[in-house]
């Protein structure tokens, strides 16, 4: 695929830019740690939600949704639509509590909550589990991305791709810090969305598709465009639906959906200037990227049906492309070669933002893990601060180099994201219940982060191996889920709890709401009156919210005019009900 002298213009203009932020914001990241890594906690909660946003936009995020649309149909989607539960929850009882903790990471956590050489280790150990096993893995995935866009885009082969990809990225994360990573996030997440608008756009034009008539009422989508499984097909019903919203979004931990918060979401809120903002911006997050974002993708999805309708329609068209990364998630960069000179390096543009965005984002989290939680904490104590920001910048291109690798060893973003699905089965339940429950102790957590990666090393390596018949992968979530979160809960009461000097100053600190705290720490009369229904009631009025402009968005595009003004109408009453219901959130700031 040639590029037109104005889509490269308007590519290298978008390098430029993003090289001069990261070049403005060194000074101020390089000048001590909590600048480098939380922006000394001065953020407003508009910049960290759209960064949060921007950054679970990676390039292998339409690639996704193309892959689960052209296999699953538009339904389909409910596999990440379920951690909308997820996240609400998060916004409305777990925001305030992250920014009330004050830690530079969510992994300091674990010494603030637990006791002993127990807590040190798994803080250590996690966070070279996350911050480098998880996370190059996360980042792998986007490579991938990369590379298919490079290949049926610009004719590049992988290697080419990947060393181009990691020396830009690397050079604006090593900069720049998270002052840099966040500010960028903004302008990254407006080009973006203005290449998938124009994608989609073009995408219904095309002469095989004919508009948004033409694709609804094409042969080809049969059964692709429901929003909802049929249930008089339960296998279908249960895999797609029942499970993601029955098990999935308590049960397991996934980037960007931790239940109850963590990692790069937890590194913004733990940057929010109060708790208003944390939970500010964890709520425009959620709403952005549930509510407003999916549709453009998926109706370019849904026009590589028509255009594309098989992997041979696709080798046909780019016969110089590397056959083994030609799969269903190639087809969203093979749609994007129709759009006129200029849009196409918009495009090219947009999806190299989202690849800067999420990888910059990474790097900062998982350098941010390295160097707090494993160097400064066991390794080098008490050095100055530059010494620990030229560290984060060594360990930030270590990172790049170890996902770069494993980039050219996948072959599709499903698999990817099943992995990672499968890895953290099991896990979540413990998310939640940690800042409230005071039994749940060190020991919970590593038995369940040991037993949960097992189950997945097994399913994923040996089972077929040793001659069982195949498990699919709905049903391998559940028996991690089952296996785990038993083996983690008799361990709970097979131990000790933490001590009762630590739960003290852990309870002193959060406030955690909940009646069972008088029988272990001295309480006070603030928290003994906070409330759990105001964040229900909330956490309810959110998921409803956002899941009705979601559908309400989408019947209007079918043309199904009075239920999408319906359902917006809902959008708008949960909207104006969580105004009301906010000052009984107990949120400080």
């Amino acid at each position: 695929m040639q590029l037109a002298l104005l889509d490269w213009l308007i590519i290298a203009l978008y390098f430029l830019i993003a090289l001069g932020v990261g070049l403005y914001f060194s000074k101020r990241a390089g000048s001590d740690v909590d600048s480098f890594f939380v922006s000394s906690r001065s953020m407003p909660w508009w910049l960290l939600g759209t960064s949060m946003v921007a950054t679970t936009f990676s390039a292998d995020t339409p690639n996704l949704v193309t892959d689960i649309v052209r296999s699953q149909g538009v339904k389909g989607n409910w596999v990440w639509w379920a951690f909308l539960l997820t996240g609400m929850c998060t916004v409305f009882i777990y925001a305030k509590l992250w920014r009330r903790s004050e830690a530079l990471t969510d992994m300091a956590f674990y010494e603030l909550r637990y006791s002993g050489r127990p807590a040190a280790f798994l803080r250590g150990f996690r966070a070279i589990y996350l911050g480098v096993f998880f996370n190059v893995v996360i980042m792998a995935t986007v490579n991938l991305a990369a590379i298919k866009i490079g290949g049926l885009i610009l004719g590049l082969d992988k290697y080419t791709t990947v060393i181009v990809c990691a020396a830009v990225t690397t050079a604006y994360s090593v900069l720049s810090g998270f002052w840099g990573v966040v500010v960028t996030d903004l302008l990254l997440f407006g080009i973006a969305m203005g290449g998938s608008v124009a994608a989609a756009y073009y995408a219904l034009n095309h002469p095989q598709v004919g508009g948004m008539a033409g694709l609804i009422g094409h042969e080809a989508l049969q059964g692709k465009l429901d929003f909802l499984p049929d249930f008089t097909d339960w296998d279908v019903a249960l895999t797609v639906l029942v499970i993601p919203l029955a098990v999935q979004w308590w049960s397991t931990w996934y980037p960007g959906a931790e239940p109850g918060g963590g990692g790069y979401i937890a590194q913004r809120m733990l940057a929010a200037k109060n708790e208003k903002h944390s939970l500010m911006a964890a709520l425009w997050f959620n709403a952005a990227h549930y509510g407003l974002r999916p549709w453009p993708w998926i109706i370019v999805a849904l026009c590589s049906l028509i255009v594309y309708p098989d992997l041979d329609s696709i080798h046909k068209a780019f016969p110089g492309v590397d056959s083994s990364i030609v799969r269903n998630d190639s087809a969203y960069p093979a749609m994007l070669v129709f759009l006129p000179k200029g849009l196409l390096g918009l495009a090219v543009a947009s999806l190299a933002a989202a690849h800067m965005s999420t990888i910059s984002t990474h790097l900062n989290w998982g350098a941010s893990y390295v160097v707090d939680d494993v160097y400064r904490r066991f390794i080098r104590v008490g050095a100055m601060d530059q010494h620990y920001v030229a560290v984060a910048r060594l360990i930030t291109i270590g990172l790049v180099v170890l996902a770069s690798v494993l980039s050219l060893w996948l072959s599709s973003a499903l698999q990817g994201f099943q992995i990672l699905l499968q890895i953290g089965a099991g896990t979540g339940l413990i998310f939640l219940l940690r800042w409230f429950w005071w039994r749940i102790n060190a020991w919970s957590e590593i038995s369940a982060m040991v037993v949960s990666f097992g189950v997945a090393i097994y399913f994923q390596f040996f089972h077929s191996a040793l001659g069982f018949d195949r498990i699919s992968s709905s049903s391998q979530l559940v028996l991690g889920v089952l296996i785990t979160s038993s083996v983690w809960l008799l361990i709970t009461y097979l131990t000790p709890p933490t001590d009762q000097v630590t739960l003290q100053k852990y309870y002193d600190k959060i406030h955690p709401a909940g009646k069972s705290w008088e029988r272990v720490v001295e309480t006070d009369a603030l928290a003994e009156e906070e409330s759990f229904l105001p964040g229900i009631l909330c956490w309810f009025l959110g998921v409803a919210g956002t899941y009705s402009v979601l559908f309400g968005v989408g019947y209007l595009l079918y043309g199904n005019v009075i239920p999408g003004i319906l359902l917006l109408l809902v959008a708008l009453i949960s909207a104006f009900s969580i105004m009301k219901l906010f000052p009984k959130l107990e949120i400080m700031g």
